[in-house]
């Protein structure tokens, strides 16, 4: 597991980025969520599916995601919420990744607790697509969505 700090995380194998679908991914939190489970969780299940993770860890600013991923560059990067402050970081997270040249194409997703209120995708889903992510998962939805969006990222990779 890497946390905020750590040199970085080490792959099961020397596996080249893409290879036979592996994806390099991140996984963090929003700047004002300091859960860590959903992190771990979230690390452990795509290692286990084959990827390669980044865990940057909770309460991650904004600009520390974006040099670490401008200088890596990932092929996809997971931003977890358990907060309920999801959407609103997620809001301001998304314009600074789309405004960042080197990481406008980069697929993003957000999932976790997105709102206070029991307000989940059906709320802020269509308000986040449109904002520029490329999937939404509240935390109604469970993994399965996650990983057909996955799967989907894979096949084009391999393209």
């Amino acid at each position: 597991m890497t946390g905020l700090g750590s040199p970085g995380v080490v792959p099961r194998d020397d596996a080249p980025r893409g290879a036979a679908g592996r994806l390099d991914v991140v996984v963090t939190g929003t700047s004002s969520d300091a859960h860590t489970w959903n992190l771990i969780y979230l690390e452990l299940l795509l290692t286990e599916w084959g990827n390669r993770v980044t865990n940057l860890g909770p309460c991650v600013p904004d600009a520390l995601l974006l040099e670490h991923c401008t200088a890596r560059v990932p092929d996809l990067i997971v931003v977890s919420s358990v907060n309920g402050h999801g959407a609103n970081d997620g809001l301001r997270l998304i314009g600074a990744i789309r405004e960042t040249a080197e990481l406008a194409a980069t697929p993003v997703v957000i999932g976790g607790k997105l709102g206070t209120l029991g307000d989940g995708s059906a709320a802020w889903g269509p308000r986040l697509r449109d904002a520029g992510y490329d999937a939404v998962f509240d935390d109604s939805v469970g993994v399965l969505q996650f990983h057909g969006f996955l799967e989907k990222l894979r096949a084009e990779a391999r393209c």
